[in-house]
């Protein structure tokens, strides 16, 4: 079962976030045994020609290559699928047009916008057919909910033909409240929990990015209904476990 298969059916699927560009680190990640990683453009410096690279190193893996736009724009989602990658995680989307939006961009007429051209994605001009019954059937599309405003039409960008999950960003969210990083605040609580009711109701793949690299948050998440879990990131991984052993070296 693919990850497009898993999200329809709501099973779920644990990934991570890539932000160091170095094909290693990606072979690393891939080995641990995550459904999906994505590759962050938004707050990273990793360009469109590392992304390829990046995108092919997770493929290689047989993990599902997704990647985080730094916006949603036409022009950029365009540019990652050709690309080659599995989907894209769309940040900033705070309403059904901004949702709508981010779909048309993926996909082809008559459901999208996004221009034909003959990349990695499509085989290099011999896989076009292949490519076209793939978009169609298997891209994936996820809505990153990460300002009050998306809160506030959580229902309908869940209604959004295309949407196949939301991950909740807590760190933009608490920003846009005006409480940034105040993760454990009242009101950022309420909105997340706002959130996963709308999505939980209707059995809808529900996300969220864990930051801690710690097994025991994802493990809360999903017993409160989370299916598409995003699980810390590259460089906590490494500076946490690097830290941990060696504060435990020097206390001893």
């Amino acid at each position: 079962m693919n990850l497009k298969e898993k999200l329809t059916n709501n099973k779920l699927t644990i990934g991570s976030w890539i932000t160091i560009g170095h094909h290693s680190i990606v072979e690393i990640m891939a080995s641990a045994g995550f459904d999906w990683l994505t590759i962050d453009m938004e707050h990273s410096v990793i360009t469109l020609e590392k992304t390829q690279e990046l995108i092919m190193a997770i493929q290689s893996k047989g993990v599902t290559a997704l990647v985080r736009v730094g916006a949603n724009d036409e022009l950029i989602i365009k540019q990652v699928m050709d690309a080659g990658a599995g989907g894209v995680i769309v940040p900033m989307v705070c309403n059904k047009e901004d949702a709508e939006r981010a779909v048309k961009a993926v996909k082809y007429p008559p459901m999208g916008i996004r221009g034909v051209g003959l990349a990695r994605a499509q085989n290099y001009g011999i896989g076009f057919e292949e490519y076209k019954n793939w978009l169609k059937k298997d891209s994936v599309v996820i809505a990153q909910i990460e300002h009050k405003d998306a809160v506030k039409n959580i229902k309908d960008i869940i209604n959004v033909d295309g949407i196949d999950g939301v991950i909740i960003g807590p760190y933009d969210m608490s920003a846009s409240f005006g409480i940034p990083g105040e993760l454990d605040s009242p009101i950022l609580l309420d909105a997340v929990k706002k959130v996963e009711q709308a999505c939980v109701e209707v059995n809808f793949p529900l996300g969220y990015h864990v930051i801690k690299p710690n097994h025991e948050e994802i493990e809360d998440k999903i017993n409160l209904g989370y299916t598409f879990l995003g699980f810390s990131l590259d460089f906590l991984f490494l500076g946490y476990k690097a830290r941990d052993e060696m504060e435990k070296i020097k206390s001893d």
